[in-house]
């Protein structure tokens, strides 16, 4: 995530998302609340949380508009919770990377590897995750930061012990943190599944590239 720990967040113009490329109708077997964050997911994606209405997403999900209201009681709640879901899911994933790793180099690797695949596989969700966040009202927006936080944390704590073990040579740990998330972060804004580019590709080549940044030239 390019993770800034203050409310503005330099966000490009909305991408149009492709047909190809968009997510099917959310699925008749999900519950209700998780049909409707498919769907808004979709609509977020496409036009942006201001440009969307409850009524796009009720009807993408196949309910009334009044239906939304029954398990979100507003847009902006419906915005939290597919917020909060995928920076969760993102820091426990950072987490799980780093903490089987067993060295700094090999959990840079996969912490940085691992962020930008799932911004190729889930990039309908990283977009609006990653840019419809600031719309959220200051006690949601808030908690988000705080987690976006908690993932800074987990890239820094990982090049510190590079720089401390040898393995590293970084003269500016934030700085360098929030360039690699921002690369993986990036990947969302311009990926789209009829680029001929695996995420495991992707994930495996900024992987190697976040390494080849912080690696100590032996003089």
């Amino acid at each position: 995530m390019s993770l800034p720990t203050s409310g503005a967040v330099s966000a490009p113009g909305q991408v149009p998302v492709a047909r190809s490329a968009r997510r099917p109708p959310p699925r008749r077997g999900t519950s209700t609340p998780d049909r409707l964050k498919e769907a808004a997911i979709i609509e977020f994606a496409a036009r942006g949380f201001h440009a969307t209405t409850t009524r796009d997403i009720a009807a993408r999900a196949g309910l009334s508009p009044a239906g939304v209201y029954v398990h979100f009681p507003s847009k902006e709640d419906l915005l939290y919770a597919i917020s909060l879901d995928g920076h969760t899911a993102a820091l426990d994933m950072l987490k799980e990377a780093a903490a089987d790793a067993a060295s700094p180099g090999e959990a840079l690797r996969t912490t940085v590897g691992t962020f930008a695949q799932w911004h190729a596989e889930a990039f309908q969700d990283a977009r609006v995750v990653q840019y419809e966040f600031p719309h959220l009202s200051p006690e949601h927006r808030e908690h988000i930061l705080a987690v976006r936080k908690d993932i800074n944390t987990v890239v820094a704590e990982i090049i510190e012990a590079g720089v401390a073990s040898g393995d590293f040579e970084v003269a500016d740990v934030p700085g360098t943190t929030l360039a690699m998330l921002s690369m993986a972060v990036d990947v969302c804004r311009w990926y789209d599944t009829e680029i001929r580019r695996s995420p495991e590709s992707i994930g495996t080549e900024y992987g190697d590239l976040a390494v080849r940044l912080v690696a100590r030239h032996r003089r």
